[in-house]
């Protein structure tokens, strides 16, 4: 159970990690900040407000006291010390309420003052933490970049590889074409394969009379060029061909006429 629980945890961390954004975790963590601050000013302006309610509470019975004292004064000089004992003794009261918030006035203003300085820092350190942050998600950004350029250049990288995958299949496909048009040229140079652009049915009979004119073709060639060799006529038919048996028809026919004569 525990190998099985470091493994998933293992595999887990790893998820995370890949899952991870450095720059929207550095966000978050200013956002926090950012409403811890606004805590702690919403609790500096409650203690203001209640420092401000104890000190307008203390003017209230301040300006109270100093009307007992007339009102014993007053009550003292017509003769009324009895009114004029109860005033003091309530202006006695109103002075020891006046002390106790004075106080608590004090207690509070000190803890304004604590708050203050406290939110002071923190909104220094939350501005350092925000420039910080932008440093670091630009760095983060140009180092992204700079990664899949990298990997772009090499051909590393998942879509270049795809890319890369596309063009060797493209390649490989064009040369096996390539190869198929030449071997498909080099069958029917070499007659394994009809050529069935041909108008017509091609048969043995045909083929050898074309091989026989082409032959003919050939001995007429070299005649020529024995007789602009001294060795023969130019115009030297070769006897067997149709064209010197063409000639030689007449000929005979002048030979067998003197005979029919006789």
């Amino acid at each position: 159970m525990k190998r099985l629980s470091l493994i998933f945890k293992s595999k887990a961390n790893k998820a995370l990690d890949r899952a991870e954004d450095p720059r929207e975790t550095l966000d978050y963590s200013y956002q926090k900040q950012v409403e811890l601050l606004q805590k702690v000013r919403r609790g500096v302006a409650d203690v203001a407000t209640s420092r401000k309610r104890l000190e307008l509470q203390i003017q209230q019975l301040e300006s109270q006291g100093s009307k007992l004292e007339g009102q014993g004064r007053q009550a003292l000089s017509q003769g009324r010390e009895d009114l004029a004992r109860e005033a003091l003794t309530r202006r006695s009261g109103v002075q020891s309420q006046i002390a106790d918030l004075r106080a608590q006035y004090e207690q509070l203003q000190a803890e304004e003052e604590k708050l203050t300085l406290a939110s002071q820092r923190l909104q220094t350190k939350v501005d350092s933490f925000r420039t910080r942050k932008e440093t670091i998600k630009a760095t983060y950004t140009a180092a992204e970049a700079q990664t899949r350029i990298s990997e772009a250049f090499s051909g590393i990288s998942e879509e270049m590889g795809d890319v890369g995958m596309a063009v060797q299949r493209a390649e490989d496909k064009t040369a096996q074409m390539q190869a198929r048009a030449g071997a498909v040229d080099e069958l029917l140079a070499s007659g394994a394969l009809d050529d069935v652009t041909q108008s017509g049915p091609r048969d043995d009979i045909q083929a050898e009379l074309d091989s026989m004119s082409s032959t003919n073709d050939v001995e007429l060639e070299m005649q020529r060029l024995r007789g602009e060799l001294g060795e023969g006529s130019p115009t030297r038919q070769i006897e067997g061909t149709p064209a010197a048996q063409a000639d030689a028809e007449p000929q005979r026919q002048a030979q067998q006429r003197p005979g029919e004569g006789a």
